[in-house]
């Protein structure tokens, strides 16, 4: 089934037994993040939280963990819910291969109900905003899907963006980003701050829950997220047109704020507890001014907390990572079997490999290492046999127990590109990568005795003359 918008799927939520409605009065801090942070640890059939008496706020409405489970994973590619996690990815594969599906423009969206703009903007009464850990620099807004084009290609839909960063909430109508180098919206600043402009974007808040899959998931820069929500939704993604930008965003979104990342404006943003189960510090990052908020009557504030993992962070961005390199990877290599990408977002990647001749699984690696999203995040690469199950970590140990050799099967790749967010990073931005081959060891090539050379032949000499005097005829 394909839900057009965030209600829609809360209620089915709801009727799988997979929806808990907080009825009591709750404090906005630190209760509402308290329970998403207890609720991660409730298993791989955790409920999502929805909470709606909220002291403080007048008719707040804040939904929590909503892809925070296997369960509601499942739930939200329209599977059975009990549908386990292997059988997400490979069911992820094929509807990957579907595969452009175009989006459908509607009429009417659902976030067009209410709006202010200008100085009329206040984002405080528009969103019930909560710290989400004690030690975070402000409220934050962490699972919204930011639309952007590229400023030298605008009307080539494949290179506009939606993708999910971190922003900062910094005044009524001020926000801070943070779009790492790696990312298409770091591109897309980059190329708008060369030309000495702003780039328009939107933030769409309280998506559908296909949409915060494919904006959390590293695909190709040319590849359209609406089109790949299509595919993974089997129907076409509908969406609808912001009237300020005129950026294509989600027909059911909740909340679309509208504005432009300032060119070459820094200022200080976080700190924040990230993903990593660490906190990153105060940097300088872009500001984005907003221009224009719609949004849906009684709109449904859908929040993502973040720390220790596993939070819904890590079932959200899971079978999402574990695809795309799958499908990089297999174009170089038909060898690869499975891929698994789940942990920390692919701060450490397990692949399963056959094996041409000696030394291929450690080619692989290095593969991986060049993939578009392997860059920035892949600091650990560790190839296994094909008879080994990459999501099966007890046989994983087993194949770094007994195949790997340290002396032989360990390559160090000192200073490559890694998310500046790594806590294992030597200075932001860059550190060492690590290779380990935990195959089964393949015989080289056997090429034949190289004590022998090859000598030019006796009559060569007098060949060489006979040819010149030819060529002078």
């Amino acid at each position: 089934m394909a839900y057009d918008d965030l209600r829609s799927f809360l209620d089915a939520l709801d009727k799988e037994g997979q929806l808990l409605r907080i009825t009591e009065e709750v404090m906005p801090e630190p209760d509402v993040a308290a329970a998403a942070n207890a609720a991660s640890r409730m298993g791989e059939a955790a409920p999502a939280l929805y909470f709606d008496n909220i002291a403080g706020f007048d008719n707040a409405r804040i939904a929590m963990n909503v892809h925070g489970s296997w369960a509601n994973h499942a739930l939200a590619l329209g599977l059975p819910k009990a549908t386990g996690t292997k059988d997400q990815v490979d069911e992820f594969i094929a509807r990957w291969a579907k595969f452009p599906v175009k989006p459908e423009w509607r009429d009417n969206p659902l976030w067009a109900q209410n709006s202010v703009e200008g100085e009329d903007v206040n984002i405080f009464d528009v969103l019930p905003l909560v710290r989400l850990n004690d030690g975070d620099g402000g409220f934050y807004i962490d699972k919204a899907g930011i639309v952007s084009r590229d400023p030298d290609d605008p009307e080539n839909s494949g290179k506009q963006n939606v993708g999910i960063y971190r922003i900062e909430v910094q005044g009524r109508r001020k926000l801070a980003i943070q779009p790492g180098p790696v990312h298409d919206i770091g591109l897309h600043l980059r190329k708008a701050e060369e030309r000495g402009e702003d780039l328009p974007i939107a933030i769409t808040l309280g998506n559908d829950p296909v949409i915060s899959i494919v904006a959390s998931t590293p695909m190709g820069y040319d590849e359209n997220e609406y089109e790949m929500a299509g595919a993974l939704r089997g129907a076409p993604a509908p969406i609808a047109k912001a009237p300020l930008t005129g950026l294509p965003v989600p027909w059911g979104s909740e909340v679309v704020i509208e504005g432009v990342i300032e060119g070459r404006k820094r200022e200080i943003e976080g700190p924040f507890g990230e993903f990593t189960g660490h906190y990153s510090g105060g940097r300088n990052m872009p500001v984005i001014r907003i221009d224009k908020i719609s949004y849906r009557t009684d709109p449904v504030f859908e929040h993502l907390y973040l720390g220790m993992p596993w939070t819904e962070i890590d079932y959200l961005m899971a079978p999402n990572t574990c695809v795309p390199l799958y499908e990089q990877l297999k174009k170089d290599f038909p060898e690869v079997q499975a891929v698994n990408a789940m942990y920390t977002h692919g701060l450490v990647i397990i692949v399963s490999t056959k094996k041409r001749y000696g030394g291929f699984a450690k080619a692989v690696g290095m593969r991986v290492l060049t993939t578009p999203h392997g860059l920035g995040y892949a600091a650990t690469v560790i190839v296994v046999d094909e008879d080994v199950d990459p999501f099966n970590l007890p046989q994983v140990m087993w194949a770094l127990s007994t195949k790997m050799n340290p002396s032989d099967d360990l390559v160090v790749v000192p200073h490559l590109s890694l998310m500046e967010l790594a806590p294992q990073s030597d200075n932001p931005g860059t550190g060492a990568k690590l290779i380990i081959d935990a195959t089964t060891p393949a015989r080289p090539d056997n090429r034949g005795n190289y004590g022998n050379q090859v000598h030019d032949l006796p009559e060569m000499g007098e060949w060489l003359t006979k040819l010149q005097q030819l060529v002078k005829q």
